[in-house]
């Protein structure tokens, strides 16, 4: 039985890197069926807006989508389309795994690090947002709930214990802003005594970033709000060699979003030298989502293969490969694994 998705391709480098990765995902032979729709400016372009019903329609359709780099185009509108998308859906985790493969830049060696972000409130909400007439003073709201605080840390603790994970951190800074950050790690002490077999630690965010980089094997999984989470997974990603090895998803109740968190790259669009592998994680955690669990772990060795021997790997990873000739060695890496396999 098919498993239809949604697939936006993107903008830029978007179409090469989904190229490549719906190769990966036809080697599984796993059952998965595309719907294309379009957003950003190739939805722009030919359909005169940035966001098109038919668009939104198959996400609510499929519930599950598999998405490119988009670019918002500077002036009126959207102020971005991945957080439009994420309200439109309440899509309100937002997952960065961050780990460590060979052959990259990494800093540090086996680095298996997940942020669960708050994706839909904070400071990222925009309320309230006002200029004194004589520019001088800006300010905004910064909104936070006891739902928005419940429902991410119970994600964080319920995905740990799903995924055999032993330890939470929850990040916050309550010693100064003592009613938003204060609630948060308020409510996060409440769910964490339904997980006791779990271990929870608190962590200011400050020293949260220092940590990261002094020590990051103390960390396992952590849970924390929407700007703080937006600085630590990128921190994270860092720390295994950059935005082109960090996929995200967007998880909500009644849809998935999953994606490569880096941007469009219009510089290097249609030069055939992108790095598929943030998209190609995310297509795992798809996978993962989807119940396909073993056809994401191939998915993942395959990638980690393919780094270690730096076969057909595109520059920007030491290699002198194309975006398609390290789709080629990937599907050939996936197709032996489900040979020796069957």
């Amino acid at each position: 039985m098919s498993k239809h998705i949604a697939v936006i391709r993107g903008d830029g480098i978007g179409p090469e890197i989904m190229n490549a990765t719906l190769r990966v995902l036809d080697a599984l032979d796993c059952g998965l069926a595309y719907e294309f729709v379009e957003a950003g400016m190739a939805a722009l372009e030919k359909q005169g807006e940035l966001l098109p019903q038919a668009t939104l329609d198959a996400i609510a359709r499929h519930r599950v989508a598999l998405k490119g780099p988009l670019t918002t185009p500077i002036g009126g509108g959207f102020s971005s389309l991945n957080v439009e998308l994420r309200k439109r859906f309440d899509l309100y985790a937002n997952v960065r795994p961050a780990i460590t493969f060979p052959g990259t830049k990494a800093r540090y060696e086996n680095i298996d690090i997940i942020t669960v972000r708050e994706n839909t409130e904070g400071a990222y909400l925009a309320e309230g947002q006002s200029v004194s007439e004589d520019g001088e003073t800006a300010q905004s709201l910064i909104r936070v709930t006891r739902r928005g605080s419940e429902r991410i840390v119970r994600y964080a603790f319920e995905m740990a214990r799903r995924k055999g994970r032993r330890k939470v951190s929850v990040v916050h800074k309550a010693n100064i802003m003592k009613t938003t950050s204060g609630l948060f790690l308020k409510v996060a002490r409440e769910v964490a005594k339904d997980y006791p077999e779990i271990e929870c630690n608190e962590l200011i965010v400050d020293n949260t970033c220092m940590q990261l980089v002094m020590n990051p094997h103390q960390f396992d999984v952590i849970v924390t709000t929407n700007l703080f989470g937006d600085i630590i997974s990128d921190l994270c990603a860092g720390l295994v060699g950059g935005l082109g090895l960090a996929p995200g998803a967007n998880i909500g109740t009644e849809a998935a979003i999953f994606e490569a968190v880096h941007g469009s790259a219009p510089d290097i669009a249609g030069k055939g030298v992108a790095n598929p592998c943030a998209l190609l994680l995310a297509a795992a955690d798809m996978l993962d989502h989807l119940d396909l669990v073993e056809q994401g772990r191939i998915v993942r060795r395959a990638i980690h293969d393919t780094l270690e021997a730096r076969d057909r790997v595109t520059p920007d990873l030491g290699g002198k490969g194309s975006t398609d000739s390290f789709a080629d060695a990937l599907v050939e890496r996936v197709r032996a694994a489900r040979k020796s396999a069957a």
